[in-house]
């Protein structure tokens, strides 16, 4: 019998992560309550799941986690000040739970990316599903699968970079090459300071048999795809993911739709060449 797919899953949290300063940022590593759930929750990287409290509400967050973290999921969520779940589940603690119903909408087509060199570029918040992807790319059974792998990350300050152990982690590897700015600079920072589209067009690889992931905040990508384009990567060979509101998150309510796209079941993973042309895209 298939789930059914307004139904959530319980699950525990078996640990909470500040991941930045302002502390409204907080990463849930989450165990299955049920084995056959666990065995049932295939999900691609660039998915998300709708989060949700009983008598709170619900609201989608892309998977942080990897598809080889088995037994658990993870989840980067930001506490808004006028979001009544995401303030709710910050108020949790380890060892509470709550219902994940998913997994949701498309993900990233790595059948296609295999034998490419991929470009990766990420800011803000949005670095969550990329996150996912890289830990992805460089797990052993599939990291030969792939070419030569660049990641470009970007945020506001230092103490909003996400993940710092993992980016360390990275920029220490030889099969991976990763370049981390912030738009300002703190005292004690001594990486670099730059807008994402400038680094971009100072370190992305030759568009040459590659493809570009960017997920980022709209204003961000408003001018991170004109360098992107000037470098010759085509439309068709850039990924991005959309955020819209969604409710139903399985292409019921009509909340989250761009042109003749639903963003919860056609994406929320486009390439460019998609929506390029729709003005909702919002950039």
């Amino acid at each position: 019998m298939s789930r059914n797919p307004y139904v959530a899953m319980p699950m525990r949290i078996d640990r909470i992560r500040i991941e930045n300063d302002a502390k409204d940022l907080k990463t849930f590593r989450l165990s299955f309550c049920n084995k056959s759930d666990e065995s049932d929750f295939r999900y691609v990287c660039g998915q998300f799941a709708m989060l949700s409290l009983p008598g709170t509400g619900e609201c989608p967050v892309g998977i942080a986690s990897s598809p080889f973290d088995k037994g658990v999921l993870e989840f980067t969520v930001k506490r808004y000040a006028s979001g009544v779940v995401t303030t709710a589940l910050h108020d949790l603690s380890e060892g509470d739970g709550f219902g994940v119903r998913g997994p949701m909408g498309n993900g990233f087509p790595f059948q296609d990316l295999k034998g490419k060199n991929l470009l990766i570029v990420g800011g803000g918040f949005a670095f969550t599903t990329l996150r996912s992807t890289i830990t992805y790319l460089l797990d052993p059974s599939v990291r030969g699968d792939y070419k030569n792998i660049t990641v470009i990350y970007g945020a506001r300050g230092p103490g909003e970079l996400l993940y710092k152990a993992e980016l360390a982690q990275w920029q220490q590897r030889s099969d991976i090459k990763t370049h981390i700015t912030v738009d300002k600079g703190s005292e004690g920072w001594t990486g670099r300071v730059g807008l994402v589209p400038n680094v971009v067009k100072e370190a992305a690889p030759s568009a040459a048999d590659s493809y570009c992931i960017v997920c980022g905040p709209p204003i961000m990508l408003k001018f991170t795809l004109p360098p992107l384009l000037d470098l010759g990567f085509t439309p068709d060979k850039i990924l991005t993911s959309l955020e819209r509101k969604m409710t139903c998150g399985i292409g019921k309510c009509g909340r989250c739709n761009i042109g003749k796209y639903y963003v919860c079941k056609d994406g929320p993973v486009f390439s460019y060449d998609k929506i390029k042309d729709i003005p909702e895209n919002g950039f």
